[in-house]
């Protein structure tokens, strides 16, 4: 019984009793006043026990916010190693030949937050850790239900699915999903395409934060037999080497993602504020804009076409 329902009941019970007794009018008046009195401190303390619980709600999501206001930028993670994603544009690895589309898109969100921003180099294996830890603050990542029982996400600014790279002479044996039973797939421990490899009965070689060529290169010299990746991140990255002899397999597209900016779990005004500006570049025609110039497909649009489902997965 809650604390209003128990003063309800015995102040009710004082009046009925009066009543019964026959207790003068004017004490009956005095007792009525007395309760609707009484009502009203109980609820005006609900309310306030409410808004200081609404208060500390609000300061635990503009916590983030405010600290990213307070330094003037944002602390970004991105791998600096996936072509047409996040890379090197020269042989120097500075962080102004840093580029890529999700590289871009951040800077065009710190900017139209009036933040500098700055890049951590990190492996997508290390990206929630470095969120947990402080580390940084956000980074791109694919969304997945798993993931957001942990992490805040903002809407998807790329929407993709999964291909594979394979040998070209005989799509290194790989006819359908169920052909990856007992072959080498190279990956990260923790991605999405590793755990599809793994589902059909691969064995994942991982790498860390390696670069394209060291993954393709070994399915070229037949170490490995497959990469499981994102479509456009495997379109370049195989394009990048001609010389091995790779190819993206002709036939299987397969599991849609979508890619957002992954935050801590509590950064909701930080949410609210990076998707207000990624409506703002979808409308402006930015986000397309940017997804054509580093891979020359329109990303931040849905693909058409039919994408076989990965049931299972839990990431």
């Amino acid at each position: 019984m809650s604390r209003v329902d128990y003063q309800f009941q015995t102040v009710t019970r004082i009046y009925t009793i009066n009543l019964t007794t026959g207790v003068g009018v004017n004490v009956l008046k005095r007792l009525h006043l007395l309760f609707i009195l009484l009502i009203a401190i109980v609820v005006l303390s609900a309310c306030g026990d409410s808004n200081e619980e609404d208060a500390d709600s609000d300061e635990t999501d503009d916590e983030k916010w405010e600290e990213i206001q307070n330094e003037g930028e944002l602390v970004v993670g991105t791998s600096g190693t996936l072509i047409g994603g996040s890379y090197y544009d020269g042989e120097e690895e500075s962080e102004d030949q840093l580029t890529g589309y999700e590289v871009e898109t951040m800077r065009e969100i710190a900017e139209r937050l009036d933040l500098d921003i700055s890049f951590e180099i990190i492996g997508v294996d290390n990206v929630m850790a470095a969120i947990d830890s402080g580390r940084i603050d956000i980074s791109a990542a694919t969304i997945t239900d798993k993931r957001e029982e942990d992490f805040n996400f903002s809407d998807p600014h790329k929407y993709s699915y999964v291909t594979m790279a394979v040998r070209e002479d005989d799509n290194s044996g790989i006819d359908s999903l169920e052909d990856l039973e007992g072959k080498a797939a190279g990956g990260g421990a923790t991605t999405i395409y590793s755990q599809i490899a793994e589902q059909y009965g691969a064995e994942v070689v991982t790498y860390g934060n390696a670069p394209n060529e060291a993954y393709l290169r070994d399915v070229h010299n037949g170490r490995t037999d497959v990469v499981i990746n994102d479509y456009f991140l495997t379109k370049f990255g195989v394009a990048g080497f001609p010389d091995f002899d790779i190819h993206l397999h002709p036939d299987l597209k397969f599991h849609p993602t979508e890619t957002g900016v992954i935050m801590p779990k509590d950064a909701d005004v930080l949410k609210e504020e990076i998707n207000s500006v990624l409506d703002e570049m979808r409308e402006d025609g930015t986000l397309s804009e940017l997804a054509i110039q580093f891979y020359e497909e329109d990303a931040s649009q849905v693909p058409e076409g039919e994408i076989e489902e990965v049931e299972g997965l839990e990431l």
